[in-house]
């Protein structure tokens, strides 16, 4: 088996894993508030991410340090939106209106003055029209307030995307990572006063959630994804993640019996469209001139 190969099942892994916590996360919020969990849940993951990746905090120029906390403010704000969403969204569609982001990072890259590609463009409209669809209340109902909260973190996430792309071939992602997880938990700890409601109760469910989700879904995976993504063509990889939501959808209906009719799985179908176009056919965006 060569490396590519190897690489690649990696990716597809960590894509299941990703998809599956979804369902995890929201089981969780039954036994912890959003900002709880996140603080334990990336606290223990940047502290693990730091002993497996061999660097530790000793020893950080300024440039990883501030490059580590920058992602992780917008990593935070994207998974604190998230989190909180899915207490009244479903698992399935907080997981394709988080994979938007993949649509919005290139319209972000051309504010800042890269080149914007016909496809990208294509792929932002197929999204829109995807997040109408899933968004848009039927009658004389509202907006879900959770997929609205969703939808801010999936803003959130793109910016994180493209800071990830500045920094990573200047910086070393064996030393930024575990600062830029371990900044998520303390971002979530400081805001704990700040909180409303806040609860924790050490259930099994809790305690299995947090194991999945800080050792699996967050020191496994952004360490495996680094590594993996040296080895097989960018192309690949954004197809390859293009099937978290998908993931999502699956272990969502097989786990809590979630109903998808028509109208949710033509707005999945229009979001999936745009993230394959987008990162597919929409080329590498010229980075933009520091």
């Amino acid at each position: 088996m060569s490396i590519r190969t190897k690489a690649e099942l990696l990716l597809v892994a960590i894509t299941v894993v990703w998809g599956a916590t979804f369902v995890v996360v929201k089981g969780a919020l039954a036994d912890a508030s959003p900002l709880v969990f996140i603080a334990i849940r990336f606290s223990l993951a940047g502290l693990l991410l730091a002993v497996v990746l061999g660097h530790g905090f000793r020893g950080l120029g300024r440039q990883v340090l501030g490059a580590g906390v920058l992602q992780g403010v917008f990593l935070f704000g994207g998974y604190a939106l998230q989190t909180w969403g899915l207490m009244f969204t479903t698992p399935s569609k907080s997981a394709f209106i988080t994979g938007f982001s993949v649509v919005l990072v290139p319209l972000i890259l051309a504010a800042g003055g890269a080149q914007l590609h016909f496809p990208s463009v294509a792929a932002a409209l197929t999204g829109l029209a995807g997040l109408y669809v899933l968004l848009a209340p039927s009658g004389s109902g509202t907006v879900n307030p959770g997929d609205l909260l969703t939808l801010g973190g999936s803003v959130s996430f793109a910016f994180q995307v493209v800071l990830v792309g500045r920094y990573a071939e200047r910086l070393p992602f064996r030393a930024v990572v575990p600062v830029q997880i371990t900044a998520v938990g303390l971002l979530a700890a400081l805001s704990l006063p700040f909180g409303s409601h806040l609860r924790l109760a050490w259930t099994p469910g809790l305690l299995a959630a947090l194991a999945i989700t800080s050792l699996f879904a967050t020191a496994f995976a952004f360490s495996g994804q680094n590594w993996a993504q040296r080895y097989t063509p960018a192309a690949h990889t954004a197809l390859i993640f293009a099937l978290e939501p998908v993931f999502a959808a699956v272990t969502s209906r097989f786990a809590t019996g979630e109903r998808m009719g028509v109208r949710f799985l033509a707005g999945c179908t229009l979001i999936l469209g745009g993230m394959v176009i987008s990162e597919f056919w929409g080329g590498r965006l010229s980075p933009v001139e520091s």
